[in-house]
């Protein structure tokens, strides 16, 4: 009974921690093809903004939109590897007889005020409906216009816009402090590779550990 006891257990356990790992490859194939599929969108041919955008089907969507901007801006507090914090500025844009939201890029802290005014802008850039914001995120500091993340309805409420943003990865004319930041998929996490490394090596100290433990029942017997 020990010896089957233990073949249903190893055995059992072994498949189990397998086809975890198993199921993490297959995952890491289609989080790699989704990637490659994203990084395409973002870099197709721009397209004139939708009437109506869809958050799901028009995520990343490449657009090009001529406007102007109305001097109103909301401030998100980030971060750049290369200047250190400071804001994402977002401002009303008008575009076409309607209003959306635009994400002109970062700003340094030191050049948080003044605004930057009412611009006229042709903008190459990409929809976005970022997913920045959980049960922990604080509430804007309205009275400070500091933001903790870019969460679409609340700005484009505040704004008075349609719930659209377009995220600039080019700014014509360029617009003097501000450095763009383009979407992008490195954001977008791709961990399964190390899952499935990890549920490998726990499957083969599973199988290890049963066969000490079968040798070890082995030797009492003896």
């Amino acid at each position: 009974m020990r010896w089957i006891g233990l073949a249903v257990i190893g055995l059992g356990g072994l498949a189990l921690l397998l086809a975890l790992g198993a199921w993490q490859v297959q995952r890491l194939t289609w989080k790699t093809a989704l990637l490659e599929e994203i990084r395409a969108g973002i870099a197709a041919d721009p397209v004139p903004l939708p009437a109506a955008p869809d958050p799901q089907t028009d995520r990343y969507l490449p657009v090009r939109a001529a406007g102007r901007t109305t001097g109103a801006e909301l401030h998100v507090l980030t971060s750049s590897a290369e200047t250190g914090p400071g804001y994402r500025v977002v401002a009303p844009f008008e575009t076409g007889g309607r209003r959306v939201l635009l994400d002109l890029g970062f700003i340094r802290t030191a050049d948080k005020t003044p605004s930057r005014g009412a611009l006229g802008l042709t903008v190459l850039g990409n929809l976005d409906w970022p997913r920045e914001t959980d049960g922990f995120t604080p509430a804007p500091e309205r009275d400070r216009n500091i933001w903790f993340a870019r969460d679409v309805a609340l700005m484009s409420d505040a704004l008075g816009t349609e719930p659209v943003l377009i995220v600039a990865r080019d700014l014509n004319p360029p617009v003097p402090g501000v450095t763009p930041l383009p979407v992008s998929p490195q954001g977008i996490p791709n961990d399964h590779l190390g899952y499935a490394i990890t549920w490998f090596s726990l499957a083969a100290l599973w199988a290890g550990m049963t066969g000490f433990l079968g040798w070890r029942m082995a030797s009492r017997t003896d």
